[in-house]
C-alpha cells in the first residue's frame, strides 16, 4: 500500500489535450489574471494613497483585494504554466502550499466578509457608537483575527490531509490541488478524521453566513425607516456591494462542494472550480467600483496622476 513518502508529485486535471487548446486557455487566463492584478492593485493603491479613504470600510476591503491577489496567484499561474509547458505535474512540496493557501485564504475571506457585515450594521443601525466600536485599533484586531484563524485553520486541515496515506496514486481530478479531491486519493479508512474536521468547518463558515444574513436583515430594516431617500441611496451603495460579494462567494462555493454526485463529472467539477476561485478576485473589484462613488472617484484621480507622470517623462 503506497503512503505519501512514495509520492513526489502530484498529476492536475489538464483543461484540455490539443495543444491549441493549451495555447488558448494560457492566453484566456492570462489576460483573467492580469485584469484581476489591475483591479486588485488599483483598489490597494487608491485606499493607501488617498487619506479620504482611511476608513474602516475602506481598510477591510483593502485586506479584501490582498486576500483576492493572494487567491487567484495560488491558483491561475501554476494552471497556465502547466498548459503552456504541456504538463500536468505539481511537486508534492507545491501541492502541499496549494492547499495550505486555497484553505487560508478562503476562511480568511469569509471571516472578512462577515466582520465587513458587522462594519455595515454598525454604520447603519447605531451610527453614534461606530467611532467607539470601530476604532482603529479594533479594525486592527478584527481583521487579524481574521487573518490568524484562517492560517490556523488551514494549517490544521493541510497537516491532517497530508499525513494520511495515499492508496489511489496520484492523479488529482481538478486543476489544483483542494483538499477534497486529495481525500479522494487516500485509504478510505483513513480519511473520516478530516472529513469531520471539514463539516466543522463547514459549520463554521454556516454560522458565518447567518451572522451576515441576520445583520442585513437588520440594516434594510433601518434602511427602509430612513427619512431621506439621499440617506437610503447612500446606505445602500455602500451595503449591495458587499451583499453581492457574499452572494458571489457562497453560491458558487454551495455549488461545488453541495451539487449531487449525480451531476457530478470532471468538466463539470472544472468550469465550477474556475467560477469560485478565478471569477470573484476578477469580479469583486468592479462590484465594489461600480455603486462606490468615493472610490470611483479615487481610482480615476490614481489614473490620471499616473498619466500625467508619463507625461512628464
Amino acid at each position: 500500500m503506497p503512503n505519501n513518502s512514495s509520492v513526489s508529485e502530484f498529476l492536475l486535471l489538464a483543461f484540455a489535450d490539443m495543444r491549441e487548446l493549451q495555447l488558448l486557455h494560457f492566453g484566456l487566463f492570462l489576460g483573467i489574471y492580469l485584469a484581476a492584478l489591475l483591479g486588485n492593485g488599483l483598489i490597494l493603491t487608491a485606499v493607501a494613497c488617498d487619506h479620504r479613504l482611511h476608513t474602516p470600510m475602506y481598510f477591510f476591503l483593502l485586506n479584501l483585494a490582498l486576500l483576492d491577489l493572494g487567491s487567484i496567484s495560488n491558483t491561475l499561474p501554476k494552471a497556465m504554466a502547466n498548459s503552456l509547458w504541456d504538463t500536468r505535474a505539481i511537486s508534492y512540496q507545491g501541492c502541499v502550499a496549494q492547499v495550505l493557501f486555497f484553505a487560508s485564504l478562503a476562511g480568511t475571506e469569509f471571516s472578512l466578509l462577515t466582520v465587513m457585515a458587522y462594519d455595515r450594521y454598525v454604520a447603519i443601525c447605531k451610527p453614534l457608537h461606530y467611532r467607539s466600536l470601530l476604532g482603529s485599533r479594533a479594525c486592527a484586531q478584527m481583521a487579524a483575527v481574521a487573518w490568524g484563524s484562517g492560517f490556523l485553520n488551514a494549517v490544521l486541515h493541510t497537516a491532517s490531509t497530508f499525513s494520511l496515506p495515499l492508496c489511489h496514486g496520484n492523479a488529482v481530478d481538478q486543476f489544483f490541488c483542494e483538499i477534497p479531491q486529495i481525500l479522494k486519493l487516500s485509504c478510505s479508512d483513513s480519511y473520516i478524521r478530516e472529513v469531520w474536521a471539514l463539516l466543522f468547518s463547514i459549520f463554521l463558515a454556516f454560522s458565518c453566513f447567518i451572522f451576515i444574513v441576520l445583520s442585513y436583515v437588520q440594516i434594510f430594516r433601518a434602511v427602509v425607516r430612513m427619512p431621506s431617500e439621499q440617506g437610503r441611496h447612500k446606505a445602500f451603495s455602500t451595503c449591495l456591494p458587499h451583499l453581492a460579494v457574499v452572494s458571489l462567494m457562497v453560491s458558487t462555493g454551495m455549488f461545488a462542494y453541495l451539487k449531487p454526485p449525480s451531476i457530478s463529472s470532471p468538466s463539470l467539477d472544472l468550469v465550477v472550480a474556475v467560477l469560485y476561485t478565478v471569477v470573484p478576485p476578477v469580479v469583486n473589484p468592479l462590484i465594489y467600483s461600480m455603486r462606490n462613488q468615493e472610490l470611483r472617484d479615487s481610482v480615476r484621480t490614481l489614473l490620471e496622476y499616473t498619466h500625467l507622470q508619463q507625461i512628464h517623462l
